[in-house]
C-alpha cells in the first residue's frame, strides 16, 4: 500500500510564507537587549515578552493538536474552564522566562510545528479552539497570529514594517472567519456572501473575494483590512468601507482568530493620536 500523499504545492507555499513571516519577526527580536523585552505594547498589560510568549505557547498548542489530538483535548478543557484568562495566563507564564530562553522556545516550537505540518498526510484535519483545521488552515492561522503579534512588536519599538504579499493569507482567513465573528457574539451570520475588494500592498493589484454581483460588500486597503480583522486597528482609523447593513455590522465585530470576542483597540481619538 502506498504512503498517503503529503501537502500539495499550494499548502507548501503557505508553509513557506509562514516560515518567512516568523523569520522576519525573529530578525527583529533577536537583536533586542533584555531590557527591550519589557517594552510595553498596545495590548494592555502585555510587553514584547508577552507577545512572543503567546506565539510560543500557541505554536506549542498547535504542535500538540497535530501530533497528539487526545492530549490537545485536555488543553481545550482547560481553556473552557477559564475562557477569559487562559490566553493571558499562558502569555504571563512565558513572559517570566529569561529572554534568551523564551526566544529559544519560540524558535523551537515554530520549527517543530512547521515540520509536523509538512509531514501531515493530505486531507488531515486537526482539532482547535474553534472549528477543526486543515493543514492549510492551521498554517494560515499561525501566519496570521505571527503577523498580528509581530505588528504589536514593531509598533512598540517604533520600527517601520513593509507590508508584503503574505498579507493575502491574513485577509483570506479574516474573510473566512466572518460567520464565526457573528456566532461567537450570539448573532446570526448573514445568509449571503459579501463582495470583498482590497487594494494590494503594491498599490496596484486588487484582491477580490466573493461574488461580483453581491448586494453587500467591503472595499479598502488590504493592510488596513488585515489590521482591522486582527483587531490591531479600530475601523474609525481606516479607509475600509462597508456597503450594506450586514457588512457594516461585520466591520464592527470582525475577528480573524478563534476564541472569545476581543475588545479590539480603541480609536485614536480615544487614546490620543500618536
Amino acid at each position: 500500500m502506498s504512503e498517503p500523499a503529503g501537502p500539495t504545492d499550494a499548502v507548501l507555499a503557505v508553509l513557506d510564507d509562514l516560515r518567512a513571516e516568523g523569520g522576519e519577526l525573529d530578525a527583529l527580536i533577536g537583536e533586542l537587549s533584555p531590557a527591550q523585552w519589557t517594552t510595553p505594547t498596545a495590548a494592555p498589560g502585555w510587553t514584547i515578552a508577552h507577545q512572543i510568549a503567546h506565539l510560543a505557547w500557541t505554536d506549542t498548542a498547535a504542535l500538540l493538536s497535530v501530533t497528539d489530538p487526545d492530549a490537545f483535548a485536555d488543553e481545550v478543557e482547560k481553556a473552557v474552564a477559564s475562557p477569559d484568562t487562559f490566553v493571558d495566563d499562558g502569555a504571563e507564564a512565558g513572559a517570566l522566562l529569561p529572554p534568551a530562553e523564551l526566544l529559544s522556545w519560540w524558535r523551537d516550537s515554530r520549527v517543530q510545528l512547521q515540520d509536523a505540518l509538512r509531514a501531515a498526510p493530505a486531507g488531515a484535519r486537526f482539532p482547535w479552539y474553534g472549528p477543526p483545521m486543515s493543514t492549510a488552515s492551521m498554517a494560515t492561522g499561525r501566519l496570521m497570529e505571527t503577523w498580528a503579534h509581530g505588528q504589536d512588536v514593531f509598533d512598540a519599538l517604533g520600527r517601520a514594517r513593509r507590508p508584503t504579499e503574505r498579507l493575502r493569507h491574513v485577509a483570506r482567513i479574516g474573510i473566512r472567519a466572518r460567520d464565526y465573528a457573528f456566532s461567537v457574539r450570539g448573532l446570526t451570520p448573514p445568509a449571503e456572501e459579501f463582495r470583498i475588494e482590497l487594494t494590494a500592498p503594491d498599490g496596484e493589484g486588487l484582491w477580490t473575494y466573493g461574488p461580483p454581483n453581491a448586494q453587500q460588500g467591503v472595499r479598502g486597503d488590504a493592510l488596513e483590512f488585515c489590521l482591522l480583522v486582527t483587531q490591531r486597528l479600530h475601523r474609525d482609523d481606516t479607509s475600509v468601507r462597508a456597503e450594506g447593513p450586514d457588512a457594516d455590522r461585520w466591520l464592527d465585530i470582525a475577528q480573524a482568530f478563534a476564541g472569545p470576542a476581543g475588545p479590539g483597540r480603541p480609536p485614536r481619538s480615544a487614546r490620543g493620536a500618536r
